[in-house]
């Protein structure tokens, strides 16, 4: 028995959702003639009480469209130093956009609206980038699934209003949110001009995410996807797979994150635990006093087929998700409990 906890990303669709995906009504989503898709798009719009969204491939191209369609060659954006948009889209920011990120050093890549608003350059000022866009994640990867408070993030928006800066949300683990911190969507479709939500992390189908807004901003993301090679054809199959997550997998989403923090526990009794950070949802990141190796214990668990990994600067990650079930988990606590 293989137990994968290296990232939610890992799952496979059940036979249940194959059979959903098998039977989906498909046409050509270049031509905005796949139904499925279309189905997609509106539901989880009204999700988000958003007016349109857009299906892409993955949750990178997502994040890359929004800060295409909300910036200019030289312009800058605001992030958390950890953001997911700066550490691992590749670049995409500057190559795709010609943006440059100011970082801030946040609290477990949650940034303050203080922050930002020291953050933002004098638009008059033009020896400096252009301050257009600020970048939030949530939850947030790199700093262990943390969940914002609506309440930041409500005064984030009112500095962006202030200062006519826009306001993009990578919600990647969004849904995972949702569920820890009893949240209404649609608070967070009133705060952001885009959002982009992932159905192949916490909800386990194979592939897809899809970028909200209005529809004007809609309408102009399907030319930016189309300049990415984001356009695809029959393309129903995988958006059912997303329909399918969206009515049976977001309640279990408790499960992964009761997982996640007794996993925590267990790692908080073991004296070569140096820390581990405050677990809310279904990533716990931890890390090892200094007379061990990080290498070293990821061999030890090896060898119990237990996999984990390491972000490095001395940091180990866990991720509980939709393919980690019961039995697996009690076999994981046992053997962390022996280490």
């Amino acid at each position: 028995m293989e137990i994968n906890l290296v990232s939610d990303t890992i799952t496979k669709p059940s036979q249940d959702m194959l059979q959903f995906m098998f039977n989906a009504q498909v046409g050509d989503d270049v031509y905005s003639q796949d139904p499925t898709v279309i189905e997609l798009e509106a539901t989880v719009a009204q999700i988000f009480g958003m007016e349109a969204g857009l299906f892409f491939p993955s949750g990178t191209m997502a994040n890359q469209t929004a800060i295409k369609l909300h910036t200019q060659p030289g312009d800058q954006l605001i992030t958390d130093r950890q953001a997911h948009i700066y550490h691992y889209e590749g670049g995409g920011i500057s190559f795709n956009s010609g943006v440059s990120c100011c970082l801030l050093d946040g609290n477990r890549g949650m940034i303050t609206a203080e922050q930002v608003k020291e953050a933002i350059n004098d638009p008059e000022f033009y020896h400096s980038p252009l301050t257009s866009l600020v970048c939030v994640e949530n939850t947030t990867n790199k700093g262990g699934g943390a969940c914002y408070e609506l309440e930041d993030l409500k005064k984030i928006k009112e500095v962006c209003d202030a200062h006519d800066l826009k306001f993009h949300l990578d919600g990647a683990r969004i849904w995972n949110a949702l569920i820890a911190k009893k949240q209404n969507p649609k608070a967070f479709g009133q705060l952001f001009d885009t959002i982009s939500v992932c159905f192949s992390k916490g909800l386990g189908a194979p592939i897809g995410s899809v970028l909200l807004g209005d529809q004007e901003t809609i309408h102009r993301a399907m030319r930016i996807r189309k300049i990415l090679g984001g356009g695809m054809r029959q393309v129903g199959y995988l958006a059912a797979a997303a329909i399918y997550a969206l009515e049976h997998n977001i309640e279990r989403l408790a499960d992964d994150h009761r997982r996640a923090k007794e996993i925590t526990q267990v790692l908080l009794t073991k004296e070569w635990i140096a820390s581990v950070e405050p677990v809310e949802t279904n990533i716990v990141v931890f890390s090892l006093k200094p007379n061990y190796k990080d290498q070293q214990l990821i061999d030890k668990l090896k060898q119990k087929n237990i996999y984990i990994s390491t972000i490095g600067k001395g940091k180990l990650r866990i991720v509980t998700h939709l393919d980690y079930r019961e039995v697996m988990h009690t076999y994981v606590l046992e053997t962390l409990s022996k280490l």
